[in-house]
């Protein structure tokens, strides 16, 4: 039995869907689950639409129409038949998003709930509709399946943008519902990045968080595997956006994923990994492209774990330095109360650095560090530095580090046996 998980790009228009049965072929009588994110750039512009219908803007509708028109289109290039039940399905999604966004029609979202409840209940319909459409098509074309409402599967609490997942109940539901049609022969299909609360609203995983769904029904299902389909042809030791030379890392530990993924690699979900490490299930990524082409597989295997120098780049870095205004050490009761506030504003550091009277962390921006740095004002000085970079080597080297410095002017810089991180501008 294996995952298999197709993001956002694998499935961007009519052309990368129709690849889907082709690779599909090279499974045969192999229990399969289907996993899909958002269509393309549909996440992004459900944003825009969360954006738009929170702050009353009067161009809303014009959001709403541009998605729904995307979705149209490729759902023509797909089904010949202008009769086809694909579009009674879609219609049916898209009045229930048009009902959320038009004021007045759903007292949900009238009555006072938050910025992060509206945000997961509307981001959650862009993989609502690229599995509608792909399940329809998959089986017009001899692949029988059976769509799936994710929500109905996996569970979570109530935190909105970063559901934690009930694992029992999940595991439950999953085991109950999803093993007897797997068992009678047909595939599974259903969404990433979306989940539920026990009330039933929808609850999002966390940004990029279909690998982390995968994970999950692979962990519950004892999977053989899991491969995530993606437009790269693997794991990479430099985004090729920021590196002209990178070179693909075969394979890969565990371990050694997680320190990346945590240092922010965008290939994987930082969740993903600890689910399969547990269960010890391979995880490979390949491209959708090259499906023949061997990609990455992330296994149990340390020895083999490559010292090649792994470069991450993350954009749109703040650097914070706060001193209390008394002048007194930077001790552990003040650590205390700043790590309290970050964790209190969801902010994660991804750099930090203490001196006597100093503590310095390097942050992403985000709508809530204005709040967090006047909070912090009350008790102490703070400054800050905008529009910077954060720069990690994992297994640096003299060559790796001068590359990574040249033209760029350092303002703190952090090393240990493996690992060295730079804060730049």
């Amino acid at each position: 039995m294996k995952v298999l998980k197709f993001g956002g790009a694998s499935v961007k228009d009519a052309d990368t869907i129709k690849n889907i049965p082709g690779i599909l072929k090279n499974y045969p009588n192999e229990k399969l689950v289907i996993i899909l994110s958002a269509m393309g750039k549909t996440t992004n512009a459900l944003e825009l639409l969360v954006e738009a219908f929170y702050n009353s803007q009067p161009d809303t509708i014009d959001h709403f129409d541009q998605i729904k028109q995307y979705h149209l289109n490729i759902t023509k290039d797909l089904f010949e038949n202008p009769e086809h039940l694909i579009y009674s399905e879609l219609n049916l999604l898209f009045k229930e998003l048009e009902t959320k966004i038009t004021k007045g029609k759903d007292k949900a979202f009238d009555a006072n709930r938050s910025f992060n409840f509206i945000y997961d209940q509307i981001v959650s319909f862009g993989e609502l509709f690229s599995t509608k459409l792909v399940s329809c098509y998959l089986n017009d074309t001899a692949f029988s399946n059976n769509w799936f409402d994710v929500r109905k599967l996996i569970k979570t609490d109530n935190s909105f943008r970063e559901g934690k997942v009930d694992w029992k109940r999940t595991e439950n539901l999953i085991k109950n519902n999803v093993t007897p049609i797997l068992s009678s022969g047909k595939y599974i299909l259903t969404q990433g990045f979306i989940a539920s609360n026990l009330k039933g609203e929808s609850v999002t995983l966390g940004r990029e968080g279909s690998d982390f769904t995968a994970s999950i029904f692979a962990s519950v299902l004892d999977a053989d595997e899991v491969i995530l389909w993606k437009d790269v042809p693997g794991l990479m030791n430099a985004d090729p956006k920021d590196f002209k030379e990178t070179k693909m890392i075969n394979q890969i530990s565990y371990g050694e994923t997680i320190e990346l993924a945590f240092y922010g690699v965008k290939v994987i979900h930082p969740k993903t990994i600890k689910p399969l490490q547990n269960k010890k299930i391979p995880l490979k990524i390949k491209s959708f492209l090259s499906p023949g082409d061997i990609g990455s597989l992330i296994h149990t295997k340390t020895h083999q774990d490559s010292q090649l120098p792994l470069f991450i780049f993350k954009q749109d870095q703040i650097l914070l330095s706060i001193s209390p205004k008394d002048f007194s050490f930077m001790a552990e009761e003040n650590l205390h109360f700043i790590f309290g506030l970050f964790a209190q504003y969801k902010i994660k550091i991804n750099m930090m650095q203490n001196s006597a009277i100093s503590f310095s962390v390097c942050v992403d921006k985000k709508d809530s560090l204005e709040e967090l740095i006047n909070n912090l004002k009350e008790n102490y000085m703070v400054k800050y530095n905008e529009d910077l970079e954060l720069i990690t080597i994992r297994h640096y080297t003299k060559e790796a580090i001068d590359k990574v410095k040249k033209d760029r002017y350092i303002l703190l810089e952090q090393r240990s046996r493996s690992t060295i991180q730079l804060v730049v501008k």
